[in-house]
């Protein structure tokens, strides 16, 4: 099994050692695992366990104080599995994977998500605040009112440094990709982006966006959310691997067309089916690791 995992682009950390530890065990952790599918759902669900990054434990605030949690997953053969806007669910690519296995969709959102996850046996109601989010929280004046007002509130603080809001985890999105043989997966999973309006969903869970994978190899893409969305960075970066080019030069390429149309921030993690394997970003730094056993 071969495995690459990010572990979000963005800001420099402050604790870039210690983040790099817990992607080189969730690297690891995937490699052991007998399937590509089985390996990004493995490694995925090690990262978003860890408040360190911005999935599962950790997540993102929304404009209304609830953390909400959003995951896709695909193998080489199309076989999609998403969720969105779910609250109180750490593990949301076990969740996704639900929807990938259990049913004739591709995208099942909210409450409905979360009550299918607990049906097929994904722990809801978890704790998802940690001790760093609950001060971020704090420093805040969350606003009263409906969409409205949340929407006139956030608009200047909205993915910016604005009361204690940028310290380097707002992209902090996780990712992984694996190939066993011709066999490929990549699965995606993020708390969202901090102050974002309640219900928002980015390109995570949105296939060819947050999460794509083909015969050709797999992606998994982490940045401005809704710029990623925008030119479905996934999907440019495995048509490269369809036109020819190995793993390295189809994340250079996407990320060089990424920041030529939007001017944003992004990463992205790209396995080929011929095991080439390549990481691009033009943020401030994006931490990847790879194990192969």
């Amino acid at each position: 099994m071969q495995v690459i995992v990010h572990g979000g682009a963005g800001a420099s950390p402050d604790d870039p050692e210690a983040r790099q530890a817990v992607l080189d065990d969730a690297a690891a952790t995937g490699a052991d695992a007998d399937a590509p599918l089985d390996a990004v759902t493995a490694a995925v669900r090690a990262l978003e366990s860890n408040p360190r990054f911005n999935a599962g434990v950790g997540g993102s605030v929304q404009s209304d104080g609830a953390i909400r949690t959003d995951a896709g997953l695909m193998t080489d053969e199309r076989e999609v599995g998403a969720v969105a806007s779910l609250p109180g669910v750490e593990h949301a690519v076990s969740a996704a994977r639900v929807v990938l296995e259990e049913t004739p969709h591709v995208l099942v959102a909210g409450d409905r998500a979360v009550e299918l996850a607990a049906d097929y046996g994904v722990e809801t109601d978890c704790d998802l605040w940690t001790e760093r989010t609950r001060e971020r929280w704090a420093d805040v004046e969350p606003p009263d009112g409906g969409p409205a007002d949340h929407l006139a509130w956030l608009r200047e603080r909205f993915g910016g440094i604005d009361a204690g809001t940028g310290d380097g985890t707002d992209h902090d999105t996780v990712g992984a990709v694996a190939r066993e043989g011709d066999r490929l997966a990549a699965a995606t999973s993020t708390g969202g982006r901090w102050l974002a309006l309640a219900g928002r969903v980015g390109d995570v869970p949105q296939v060819g966006s947050g999460f794509y994978c083909a015969p050709a190899g797999g992606a998994s893409a982490t940045g401005a959310g809704e710029d990623i969305a925008r030119v479905t960075l996934a999907r440019r970066a495995v048509r490269r691997l369809e036109r020819g080019d190995d793993a390295a030069a189809a994340a250079d390429a996407a990320i060089e067309s990424f920041g030529e149309i939007t001017g944003s921030d992004a990463g992205v993690i790209v396995l080929g089916r011929d095991g080439s394997v390549g990481s691009a970003f033009n943020s401030d730094a994006m931490q990847t690791a790879t194990a192969k056993k």
